[in-house]
């Protein structure tokens, strides 16, 4: 069994398909109400919630492993230059340097490498994507 996609509300899918889209490099398969991203063989459906609320749970978030912390650095500081609301700086954790930042609609991502992680934590970007 693998993951097969991820689905989740936005008050304003437009902005959260273009944060996708642009920041994330997803590409549209379907746009509207429901808008249908893909990336590496991976699924993201964003669906119109309306007028009702999206609150996520505290420290709710998505994560995405680059290959390399020099990665990590400058996928930040294109962040920052593009205005995403950013949470944290880069910071290094026992499993590998990361940050976090929020998409339109509230969503929390993690973005982070294990490349420099401690050793018990660390395994190839290549063993990952396998």
């Amino acid at each position: 069994m693998r993951l097969n996609h991820l689905s989740f509300p936005s008050n304003d899918v437009a902005a959260s398909v273009a944060f996708f889209e642009r920041q994330l490099g997803c590409r549209v398969e379907l746009a509207g109400p429901v808008s249908i991203l893909k990336r590496d063989g991976f699924d993201i459906v964003i669906e119109d919630c309306g007028d009702r609320s999206t609150v996520w749970p505290h420290n709710f978030h998505l994560g995405f492993e680059l290959p390399s912390a020099d990665e990590v650095r400058a996928l930040h500081a294109r962040f920052k230059e593009e205005g995403v609301t950013m949470k944290t700086e880069v910071f290094y954790h026992e499993r590998g340097s990361r940050f976090f930042c929020v998409a339109p609609g509230g969503l929390l991502f993690e973005i982070n490498t294990r490349a420099d992680a401690e050793e018990r934590y660390r395994r190839t970007f290549a063993d990952a994507v396998k």
